[in-house]
Parts: structure tokens; C-alpha cells; sequence
């Protein structure tokens, strides 16, 4: 199999990393007054499950292409819990809905018919990449 169009090097994404860190993870830090979580693992088996489930799903409802989004999310403050970071991927259809603001490419609505995932697992500490 060749590699993916998409993919970035290893240096590439830990450069990616050091920034959020530098920008984001500082800034998170400081308000929230501890280190966030920055790293959502799932299992392969997971996702393969997951993505089976949306095309079966988007087939019934006549979507021939339908595509994933990745959402940052926060769980609330419970007790002595801490608020932490999430992810939750949400299937998307083959419908266009507008443009993104930056490169001016079609921006496909989101799936509300479809449930979104969520419960991976993150490292504590984070981990670095």
C-alpha cells in the first residue's frame, strides 16, 4: 500500500505538538490551573467498528460519501475530578453546507442522525509525541 496523500512526518508532528503546547497548553494551563490531557487514544479494532457503523448508517440514508469530523470537547468539573479534555468524532454527510473561511473549500454539514464517539482513552500525563 503507498502512503497516504495526507500524511505528515514525524517531525512534522512534533512540531504541531510544541506549538499547541506552547500556545494552547500554556494558556489552558494557566486559566484551568493544571496540565490538560492532549492525547485521545482508540484501538484500531474501535475505529474500524465506528467507521463501519456510520457507513452501514449513511448507506440508509442515501449518503454514497459520507465523511468524519473531529471535535474538541471538555468533560464538566465533578467533585474533586478534574475538568479534562475530550475529542468526539461525528459523522458528517456528502452535502455540502458552506465554505471554510481559509482555504475556501466545501465544509460538509454534520450527521445528527448518526451518534458521535467518544470514550477514548488518554495518557496521564499526556504523553509526549
Amino acid at each position: 500500500m503507498e502512503r497516504p496523500v495526507k500524511c505528515i512526518s514525524v517531525e512534522e508532528a512534533r512540531t504541531l505538538q510544541n506549538n499547541w503546547k506552547k500556545s494552547r497548553g500554556k494558556e489552558i494551563e494557566n486559566g484551568q490551573g493544571y496540565e490538560d490531557t492532549r492525547e485521545f487514544w482508540y484501538s484500531i479494532a474501535e475505529l474500524e467498528e465506528y467507521i463501519k457503523y456510520v457507513k452501514e448508517k449513511s448507506g440508509e440514508q442515501g449518503i454514497k460519501n459520507p465523511g468524519l469530523r473531529i471535535y474538541l470537547g471538555a468533560y464538566p468539573k465533578q467533585g474533586n475530578k478534574k475538568s479534562l479534555s475530550t475529542i468526539f468524532i461525528s459523522p458528517t454527510t456528502d452535502e455540502v453546507g458552506g465554505t471554510s473561511m481559509e482555504d475556501n473549500e466545501d465544509v460538509y454539514l454534520n450527521n445528527y442522525s448518526i451518534e458521535p464517539l467518544n470514550l477514548s482513552q488518554s495518557g496521564w500525563p499526556p504523553k509526549e509525541y
